[in-house]
């Protein structure tokens, strides 16, 4: 797993808790954007990459997805972990 070459943005308040609940359910970015094309969200891994790393807003369907897929409550996913 490669660092962070760019300071997180400040588009969206949830893609570092999404990097970290990936992270801690051992799941890569690839994973992720499957399974949320599975749920019928329409994302590539670029797109994925860009909400972790909080430079583009995230949609109310994509974070409805996430939370489906980690099992979590959507306010969960704007806490600070």
């Amino acid at each position: 797993m490669k660092p962070r070459q760019k300071p997180l943005g400040d588009k969206n308040m949830i893609g570092a808790n999404i990097t970290k609940i990936r992270r801690l359910n051992k799941m890569s970015q690839k994973d992720l954007a499957i399974n949320m094309q599975l749920l019928d969200v329409d994302i590539n891994f670029s797109s994925l990459s860009k909400l972790e790393g909080q430079t583009r807003i995230a949609t109310d369907k994509e974070i409805y997805a996430i939370a489906q897929i980690f099992n979590t409550k959507i306010d969960d996913l704007f806490r600070k972990l």
